[in-house]
């Protein structure tokens, strides 16, 4: 069953509701550049520098959310452009809309920025949950964003909230992806949903998937689903809404992150190491090392000349020549610091 709000109104900041296309941006980087890493070191250990989500934008740069705050780089030096303040610390997902603002969900409500002006423009504490855990921009431009108590539709122009599905199979929205004809994937507790961009209604459900929960959600270049979970990465077919295989090299290992690189290798994230694989035969590449954690949160393989991994203890990059992990000193725990020294 569906539950059906109708335009319900954003909190918006006055004269937020119109903007104007969206134009490149100058980057302005600002006095909070790369510090040394002797300052860094000074930083409180009790702050929590979990990198939960990565965005690229049209520009290039890159979004960076984590729990120490939400941040632009430069992926091809890492050089911090400009650090925003946010009314909440635990970021966990991030999305671009069409005009190029970002869309950050928090576990206190939705916020908007202008990346032109790195101002707030718009925040939301009226959704089913104010945990947001997803966050996906459709084909027609609406924002989907995922709670732990359903899904909601966003109009991101008019700052309108269109549609919330609270009776959503399997309760909470951990993970978005579109298939091949639109439609939305959501990750569930129990599973996967199918649910129709256009209507917002549900239309398939596959559930008893082998590990329960999913945690991650990617549409692989051959139009499949490559499912994360707490105990394997599973292929699904969207088309017969049905399982395909599990991949046996990570049987197991709780999949938090999938991303396929230029290449079409898949870089998977789990909270034992970040894993490189072969998608067609699930050949296990490699894995890589010396990245400031274990526990991998969040992945951008196709942004700058580096891939781009976030951690639970901050923001590490991989090399493509050598293909080992490094941590971006800049946004990294004073405990990884200090170790590397």
């Amino acid at each position: 069953m569906l539950s059906l709000l109708v335009l319900s109104s954003l909190m918006l900041s006055p004269g937020s509701f119109h903007s104007p296309p969206f134009t490149p941006y100058p980057a302005t980087p600002s006095d909070l550049a790369l510090l040394p890493p002797t300052l860094i070191a000074q930083a409180p250990i009790t702050a929590d520098y979990r990198v939960t989500a990565l965005q690229p934008d049209f520009t290039g740069d890159l979004w960076v959310g984590s729990w120490a705050g939400l941040s632009r780089i430069d992926p091809e030096t890492g050089r911090i452009l400009q650090r925003v303040r946010m009314p909440s610390r635990t970021l966990e997902s991030l999305a671009q809309d069409r005009v190029g603002r970002i869309w950050v969900g928090t576990f206190d409500g939705l916020v908007r920025v202008d990346p032109r002006t790195n101002v707030i423009t718009a925040q939301n504490f009226t959704l089913p949950s104010n945990r947001v855990l997803s966050l996906l921009v459709d084909s027609r431009g609406f924002l989907w964003a995922g709670t732990d108590r359903g899904l909601v539709m966003i109009s991101p122009d008019r700052g309108l909230l269109m549609t919330t599905v609270q009776r959503l199979p399997g309760v909470s929205a951990n993970a978005l992806a579109l298939d091949r004809n639109n439609h939305l994937w959501v990750g569930t507790l129990n599973g996967l949903a199918q649910i129709n961009t256009a209507s917002a209604f549900p239309m398939r459900e596959v559930s008893n998937l082998p590990g329960g929960a999913v945690q991650s959600l990617t549409l692989g270049p051959r139009g499949n689903l490559w499912v994360g979970t707490a105990s394997g990465l599973l292929v699904v077919d969207p088309v017969r809404a049905e399982l395909v295989r599990s991949v046996g090299s990570m049987r197991g290992r709780s999949i938090r992150s999938t991303e396929f690189d230029r290449a079409g290798n898949l870089w998977v994230g789990t909270t034992t190491g970040l894993f490189k694989i072969r998608p067609d035969s699930g050949e296990l590449l490699g894995q890589v090392p010396t990245l400031p954690s274990s526990r991998i949160l969040s992945l951008s393989p196709n942004t700058g000349n580096k891939i781009w991994v976030g951690t639970s203890e901050g923001l590490g990059w991989v090399s493509l020549t050598t293909g080992e992990g490094n941590p971006h000193w800049g946004l990294v725990s004073p405990v990884v610091l200090e170790a590397r020294q």
